[in-house]
C-alpha cells in the first residue's frame, strides 16, 4: 500500500510541476513617469535673513515621489513626519527638472508652503566618496511657520535648502 501512496504522491508532484504560473502580461516593469526627480534627499536647511545672510539652521532628508495618477505635472514633497510635518503637491517642469508650490496646502502639518527656484540637477552632487548623485535645491516659506519665534529668528525672509540624492549606501 505505501507504494501505491509513493507512487501517487509523486505522479501528483510530477502534475504540479508542469502547470506553473504563466505570463499574463508584455508589460515590461520599469518606474514612474518623474523617477529622475523622485528619491530621498540628505538636506541642509539654512535661514535666509533680509539682508541676504545664510545661517545654517539644521539637516534633515525630504523625500519626492509621484501622485498616484503618475503624472508629469506635479510630485510630492514630504519630510514623513520625522521634522516639520511636511507634505505638499509640488509643480513641476519633468523636462527642465525644476520645481515651485504657490501656497500649495501643507496635509501634514497644516497651511500653506510657498516654493520657488526649486531645481534638480543630475550628477552636480558628490556624495561623501567623491561618486557624482543628482543635487536638489529650493527655497521655501510656510503660512504658519512656528520655528522662526521659537528660536529667535522672527525677522528671517526664508530657508534655503540643498542637498543631494541619497544613494542608498552607508556614508
Amino acid at each position: 500500500m505505501k507504494k501505491y501512496i509513493s507512487m501517487m504522491a509523486m505522479a501528483l508532484m510530477l502534475c504540479m510541476s508542469f502547470s506553473a504560473c504563466s505570463v499574463e502580461t508584455d508589460e515590461k516593469p520599469g518606474g514612474t513617469n518623474i523617477q529622475d526627480m523622485c528619491g530621498n534627499w540628505d538636506v541642509t536647511w539654512y535661514v535666509v535673513w533680509p539682508d541676504g545672510e545664510e545661517e545654517e539652521w539644521t539637516d534633515g532628508t525630504i523625500f519626492t515621489y509621484n501622485k498616484a495618477d503618475n503624472g508629469t505635472t506635479q510630485m510630492w514633497m514630504s519630510d514623513q513626519d520625522t521634522y516639520l510635518g511636511l507634505q505638499f503637491l509640488a509643480n513641476i517642469d519633468y523636462a527642465a527638472k525644476t520645481f515651485t508650490a504657490a501656497g500649495s496646502e501643507n496635509v501634514e502639518g497644516g497651511g500653506t508652503v510657498n516654493v520657488t527656484n526649486g531645481k534638480i540637477l543630475p550628477g552636480a552632487g558628490k556624495n561623501i566618496h567623491g561618486v557624482a548623485c543628482d543635487s536638489i535645491s529650493f527655497e521655501i516659506t510656510f503660512s504658519d511657520d512656528p520655528y522662526p519665534a521659537k528660536y529667535g529668528y522672527a525677522d528671517f525672509s526664508h530657508y534655503r535648502v540643498e542637498g543631494k540624492k541619497y544613494s542608498g549606501f552607508t556614508e
